[in-house]
């Protein structure tokens, strides 16, 4: 990397580093919708599916918008443990996004009282006597329980979301109140705090996509399996980064501030994270497959039956091997629209992925087909997906509309500016 003369740093209250109004007139309309959108894909699969299908179409909808605002919360606190520079002038937009763990706290209520009101409606380690009706070993499955328990869940449940809205709130506070004072010792104290905030990062995110994913399969388990969530989260945070910062550019905002250097890098991050992805998936797959344990088979195995094998093969064809292709050459990755257009894409099959990954687990004991790949469940899973990124969206906007959409004081922010890759 190398530097060039910086453009004239504009001053804190320049209206290019606001919200455009055309933008933040979008709030409460997408905030409705997006409720609108969301109750109606629930009713749609609880009522023309099963309760079952419903609450799995609610959880795709709640683990996408997590994996993303994760995604965030990572990005924020991986530039500060590097003392990244280039990232400052869209790193704002990250840090909006994840203050949205706070309304997916409430978001989890109805996951939770699933447990509380709903014996087996979405995890079937909730039912009673499942160890006798599929034919388990009592003993095995009495070590299973000493995790799998109501209370337990919920417990862990409170520490995860309270240790990543912490987390969250203390690196957003900071960046923000910077904007005010221009210190560079709050930039000192975040990167101090960023390496622990890391490993709280790693280890809370692994063991939420143990207890609220891979337990819907609770006889099944990989060790892997975070670290292929993780890899999902962080590809899509970046192609979200991507989008928005295109999007505000569109509406003339922070214009001189990001440059096609900037969208160059994020390409590069996006080209490696697909990389990442498809790696942590083969060698989950592979591990497994080798091995041809009957307990730690089953989860691919119904994911290789029915209409679901179809859908595996276009996740690697169409999340691994084209977009590979697509985002390969520097001079698409120089090419702000040519990013949008990938990151937009990518999100599209984040969705995919994320569907692939709980609805199997959604088929009813001993039904013919694959259930959850019908007319009604996929459409109510992308109903409520839209729905709450609809909602999510319109928060993040009303947030943004009391605050910068660039971090205006940081110290890095002309080094950001004055960013040339090779």
């Amino acid at each position: 990397m190398s530097e060039h003369a910086a453009p004239t740093v504009k001053p804190a209250d320049d209206p290019a580093f606001k919200l455009p109004a055309s933008l933040a007139s979008l709030s409460v309309p997408l905030c409705g919708g997006g409720l609108v959108l969301l109750v109606v894909g629930w009713i749609l699969g609880n009522f023309m599916v099963s309760p079952k299908v419903g609450m799995s179409a609610y959880l795709t909808a709640f683990i996408y918008c997590l994996t993303l605002t994760l995604g965030c919360l990572f990005f924020v606190l991986i530039q500060h443990l590097v003392r990244a520079g280039w990232s400052t002038v869209v790193r704002r937009i990250a840090e909006l996004v994840m203050v949205m763990l706070v309304p997916l706290a409430i978001l989890f209520l109805p996951i939770v009282l699933t447990l509380l009101f709903g014996s087996g409606t979405l995890y079937g380690w909730d039912v009673k006597d499942y160890d006798s009706i599929n034919h388990l070993n009592p003993d095995i499955w009495g070590e299973k329980t000493r995790w799998l328990t109501q209370s337990w869940f919920t417990f862990r449940a409170i520490i995860y979301f309270a240790a990543w809205i912490g987390i969250a709130i203390y690196f957003f506070r900071g960046s923000t109140e910077q904007d005010e004072t221009g210190e560079r010792a709050v930039t000192d104290r975040l990167q101090y705090w960023s390496g622990p905030a890391v490993m709280a990062f790693a280890l809370i995110t692994s063991m939420a996509a143990f207890d609220w994913v891979m337990s819907l399969a609770p006889t099944w388990f990989s060790t892997m399996f975070g670290v292929y969530m993780f890899a999902g989260s962080i590809l899509s945070a970046h192609c979200l980064i991507t989008v928005v910062a295109f999007v505000l550019q569109k509406k003339g905002a922070m214009r001189d501030e990001v440059t096609v250097e900037h969208y160059h890098d994020l390409g590069k991050l996006i080209f490696g994270f697909i990389l990442f992805w498809i790696y942590i998936s083969f060698s989950q797959y592979l591990l497994i497959w080798y091995g041809n344990i009957p307990e730690e088979t089953e989860w691919f195995y119904h994911r290789q039956e029915g209409g679901w094998w179809m859908l595996s093969i276009c996740l690697v064809v169409f999340h691994w091997i084209i977009p590979f292709l697509g985002t390969m050459s520097r001079h698409v990755r120089r090419r702000p629209w040519a990013m949008c257009f990938w990151g937009v894409y990518l999100l599209v099959l984040h969705f995919f992925d994320v569907f692939w990954m709980i609805m199997p687990e959604a088929n009813a004991v001993g039904a013919a087909g694959p259930i959850a790949l019908s007319l009604f469940p996929v459409l109510a899973s992308v109903l409520c997906v839209l729905g709450m990124v609809g909602l999510l969206a319109g928060l993040v906007l009303m947030v943004a509309g009391g605050t910068k959409i660039i971090a205006v004081r940081d110290p890095r922010l002309a080094e950001s500016m004055a960013f040339e890759n090779i």
